[in-house]
């Protein structure tokens, strides 16, 4: 007897919770709680129609909140050893903070429950594992960014401080400025072309500063990202076939059995 015959109920739930209808339906439900939510932040719509708009988030929230629950019935404590399950849960349960003065800012993080088309989406998912599969390697990356951050910002400090005390007069100061210059917001008319018109050779330091930066180092981080991308992808083709070969191999089994069954009997006295 199977876990499905002995126990009906929840094995039918699992199944529903299981298939792509349920999932489909969930993404719906969670792409139109984000337009409520966006609606909510206009005085004009509010005032029109702020009781359907209330009433749509308070059905969302509640489907949500019935979702968890189910999970929870069907794979009780299993529920917590998925990480996507954890996110989940966290997400409603800031949603389902009261609205008092003091929890206000957690009422205003009700946005966050569009986060979960992440966990319902399973391309989104693979991308945000592969983030974090990077996030090792980007921690190197980033200490390599920090020191030459830090290079930077002594020699801009001693060399044009003097001259442009509001961007290099101090390490914090150059060091802001120079993350302007590498994300290339107004760098040149706005920081280099002033300095070097009292230091000309100034270029020298920020053009290769730039190539470093926002050039080499951003790529890294950039390749480093869609390697790990595709590492976490080829790991769910692996599981995938996996899984379809373990499949066959039962159904194979079965067939065997079912065709050896007979001659067994046959063959008793």
């Amino acid at each position: 007897m199977t876990d499905t015959q002995a126990t009906p109920p929840t094995g039918r739930l699992a199944a529903i919770l299981d298939s792509d209808r349920f999932g489909r339906f969930i993404t719906a439900v969670i792409l139109v709680n984000a337009v409520t939510l966006g609606l909510e932040t206009a005085p004009s719509v509010m005032a029109k129609i702020g009781g359907l708009i209330h009433l749509i988030d308070y059905i969302c929230l509640s489907i949500f909140v019935v979702e968890i629950l189910a999970k929870l019935i069907v794979r009780r404590h299993r529920f917590f050893l998925s990480g996507w399950n954890v996110f989940d849960f966290v997400i409603v349960g800031i949603a389902l903070a009261p609205g008092t003065q003091g929890l206000s800012v957690l009422r205003a993080l009700r946005i966050l429950r569009v986060l979960r088309v992440i966990s319902v989406a399973p391309r989104l998912r693979r991308v945000v594992e592969g983030f974090i599969t990077a996030l090792p390697g980007m921690g190197s990356v980033f200490l390599l960014m920090a020191i030459i951050f830090y290079i930077g910002s002594v020699i801009s400090t001693k060399l044009f401080g003097q001259d442009f005390p509001e961007w290099f007069g101090d390490l914090g100061l150059s060091a802001y400025s120079l993350f302007q210059i590498m994300t290339l917001e107004s760098w040149s008319m706005g920081i280099v072309r002033p300095v070097m018109e009292v230091h000309p050779h100034a270029w020298a330091f920020f053009v290769p500063f730039i190539m470093v930066t926002t050039f080499a180092v951003v790529n890294l981080l950039v390749g480093l990202i869609v390697n790990s991308m595709q590492d976490a992808h080829g790991e769910e083709e692996g599981e995938r076939t996996d899984a379809y070969r373990d499949e066959v191999l039962t159904r194979l089994a079965a067939i065997e059995q079912k065709l050896s069954g007979p001659s067994a009997q046959d063959k008793e006295p």
